[in-house]
C-alpha cells in the first residue's frame, strides 16, 4: 500500500527575446577583435552578454598529388581552419540592433544573426 507521489520538475517558459549572433572567420585574432568590437557596442547600451563562447575549429582537409604523372605515392596536404565565437544578448532594445547592423567589421567576418 504504497503511495506514489509524483515529482516532474515543470520549467518555466519565461521567453524573453534574445539576440544569438555566431562569427566566423579563418583568422583567430581578427575574430576576436571583432567579438570584442561586437561586445564593447552591446555594452555601450546596458545589453546583458552571455559569451563569447568559442565552438569547436572546423578543420578541412584537402590532399593532393605533388606530381602530375609519376610519383603517386608523393601527396601533400593543405588545411582550412574555420574559427567560430557564439555571443547571446538577452533582451536587445531597438538603439543595440541599429547600432550592430551599423558597425563595420574586418573582411573576412563572416556574421550570423538570430532573433530567439
Amino acid at each position: 500500500m504504497a503511495v506514489e507521489t509524483k515529482t516532474k520538475k515543470e520549467k518555466t517558459s519565461t521567453s524573453a527575446p534574445k539576440l544569438r549572433i555566431r562569427v566566423r572567420a579563418y583568422d583567430h585574432k581578427i575574430l576576436d577583435a571583432s567579438v570584442k568590437q561586437i561586445i564593447d557596442t552591446a555594452l555601450r547600451f546596458d545589453a546583458e552578454i552571455l559569451g563569447p563562447i568559442p565552438l569547436p575549429t572546423e578543420i578541412r582537409k584537402y590532399t593532393v598529388n605533388r606530381a602530375s604523372f609519376v610519383f603517386k605515392n608523393a601527396r601533400e596536404q593543405f588545411e582550412m581552419r574555420t574559427h567560430k565565437r557564439l555571443i547571446d544578448i538577452t533582451n536587445p532594445n531597438p538603439k543595440i540592433i541599429e547600432a550592430l547592423s551599423n558597425m563595420s567589421l574586418p573582411s573576412g567576418v563572416n556574421i550570423d544573426v538570430k532573433m530567439m
